[in-house]
């Protein structure tokens, strides 16, 4: 399968390239330098010269309290650049999986959200992404919409971006006083894992809707003590409330996926989320 992968200098990417590569696929990177996804002819260009099989898209407007102050740029790139995506795979007759959030979701539940349940978003960002994967369902046939959780993976390790796990380290590296939401509760997941359950999902040709993350839920004060422990790191870790954190984009006190059409499709489950961040951790200290 000739695969295009969008967003290719990214966490996610990064680890789909060579999970791919190992999986007999060929595949065609293309980062944000070589490839705008907001404009419709220069992806319509693209995807005509490459002429893929499967589009996969992990490119994303994703910092989320920006978002607020960027709603355009937001919806740019996770709607407009999305539709852009999804028709032209569909002109091409090629499948597109596209990643979303579990911040689609409003958090009022207290256990894990199904594929089924109503999204209720709180923010611009999530607003812009439920309105992506309606773009993706609408526009292109051969779909596959992945929403996700709390990403983490090596390539953020390497670049500027980071990811929560690096920017915990960091801080503590310069002795500082970090202050972790305690009241708001995910399901970190590596991206290491992810892209070896994509795999298996976009070779079944199961279209639709999947929720993938690793399993068990925490909160993020709880994900940054776990990091700490097992990176032997003394910080000043200090529990906070997301009222007295103050961010300027809401986000769901509860946003932990069940992973249910993945296994009704006989993909394995994940494994727990405290089993991928110690290989994390074990890995970026080898490096």
């Amino acid at each position: 399968m000739r695969v295009l992968l969008i967003g290719a200098a990214g966490q996610l990417a990064q680890d789909l390239a060579p999970v791919l590569e190992k999986g007999g696929h060929e595949v065609q990177p293309a980062t944000h330098e070589q490839l705008d996804i907001c404009s419709p002819e220069v992806v319509r260009q693209a995807v005509a010269g490459v002429r893929p099989e499967c589009i996969i898209n992990t490119a994303a407007f994703h910092r989320v309290d920006d978002c607020e102050d960027q709603a355009e740029k937001a919806f740019a790139v996770n709607v407009v650049g999305v539709r852009n995506l999804a028709q032209a795979a569909e002109q091409a007759g090629a499948a597109l999986a596209h990643f979303s959030t579990d911040y689609v979701f409003g958090g009022e539940k207290r256990n894990p959200y199904v594929e089924t349940d109503l999204p209720q978003p709180l923010s611009v960002y999530a607003i812009s992404k439920l309105a992506g994967e309606f773009a993706v369902r609408r526009y292109c046939s051969r779909h596959f919409v992945i929403r996700t959780c709390g990403l983490y993976g090596m390539g953020g390790s390497r670049s500027k971006g980071g990811n929560f796990v690096e920017t915990m380290l960091k801080l503590a590296a310069q002795k500082k006083t970090i202050r972790v939401v305690a009241d708001q509760i995910i399901t970190p997941t590596s991206t290491a894992d992810l892209a070896e359950r994509v795999l298996p999902l976009i070779e079944s040709e199961r279209h639709g809707l999947y929720h993938m993350t690793s399993t068990g839920q925490c909160s993020w004060y709880e994900f940054a003590a776990e990091v700490f422990r097992l990176a032997k790191v003394a910080a000043d870790l200090q529990p906070t409330d997301s009222r007295s954190f103050g961010a300027k984009a809401r986000r769901p006190a509860y946003s932990v996926l069940d992973n249910s059409q993945l296994r009704s499709i006989g993909i394995a489950e994940f494994r727990p989320w405290q089993e991928a961040l110690a290989e994390y951790v074990n890995r970026r200290q080898s490096l």
